[in-house]
């Protein structure tokens, strides 16, 4: 079992691996020959990759302090509301910040918003939002029994998968939401949320159906955590409902034992 990274951990790994960016403006065609260099008498420049880096860390370096500054879920998501340092933000028509019960035992974190979420400013109201509540519903929970959020705050564009960048520069947040609600279990639902939330970088097929432990300095003890397919691979995927299934019970006996 791997032990949570850190957010600054996380980015200072994506810099290292030459992530400068979250998103870019234009679409790059990396099959491309390289543009030829200009003939320059003097010396070369700086890459640009180090003041875009320093720049994302600054970003990151904001999001921290907002989160941390924030007591309540309302200030979060005010400060959420406030943050311009995700590019999501710019294309996104709302911001979808969360849904539920602010109390809640269990908090499920998703992906990101998709197109109806966007519209509407709340998560997982679409067809994978219907899917999710007939879940909950099977194992005696509904939306005022969980608190509902993803990994980015804004829709990706062309319901694509948030860039790790993105996700990076968002997680202070989710964080501290985790701290504020202080839940006894977190349920991530597909593949990056439960990467980005557990450190984990198996795919969903091996994360599902096991126990982690999900922790940051200002919880008060240990979250059990916990991964499922996302709602949307289900109704893509339905030979996959039995484990869902399955999956689904092993949560409902662990929210009989910590009752």
């Amino acid at each position: 079992m791997r032990e949570n990274l850190s957010t600054m951990e996380v980015l200072r790994w994506q810099l290292d691996a030459g992530v400068d960016e979250t998103i870019g403006d234009e679409p790059l065609n990396h099959f491309a020959a390289p543009p030829q260099p200009e003939a320059s008498a003097g010396l070369a420049k700086p890459p640009v990759k180090v003041k875009a880096s320093a720049s994302a860390e600054n970003i990151l370096h904001d999001a921290c302090a907002a989160a941390a500054n924030a007591g309540t879920i309302e200030e979060l998501k005010a400060a959420v509301a406030g943050f311009d340092g995700c590019a999501l933000k710019k294309t996104a028509t709302n911001l979808v910040f969360g849904d539920g019960n602010p109390k809640a035992k269990i908090v499920l974190i998703g992906e990101g918003p998709g197109a109806e979420e966007d519209r509407q400013g709340v998560p997982f109201v679409g067809p994978s939002g219907l899917l999710l509540d007939k879940m909950l519903a099977s194992i005696g929970l509904d939306r005022d029994s969980v608190y509902i959020s993803n990994t980015v705050f804004w829709r990706p564009p062309g319901n694509r998968t948030p860039t790790s960048g993105e996700t990076a520069l968002c997680l202070p947040f989710v964080e501290r939401l985790m701290e504020l609600i202080d839940p006894e279990i977190l349920i991530t639902l597909g593949g990056p949320a439960a990467k980005a939330m557990l450190a984990e970088t198996a795919g969903i097929g091996r994360l599902r159906g096991k126990w982690y432990t999900y922790s940051t300095p200002k919880l008060s003890r240990p979250v059990q955590a916990t991964a499922l397919f996302h709602p949307a691979y289900l109704l893509r995927s339905p030979d996959h409902k039995r484990e869902a299934w399955h999956d689904l019970l092993m949560i409902r006996d662990k929210l009989d034992q910590v009752s």
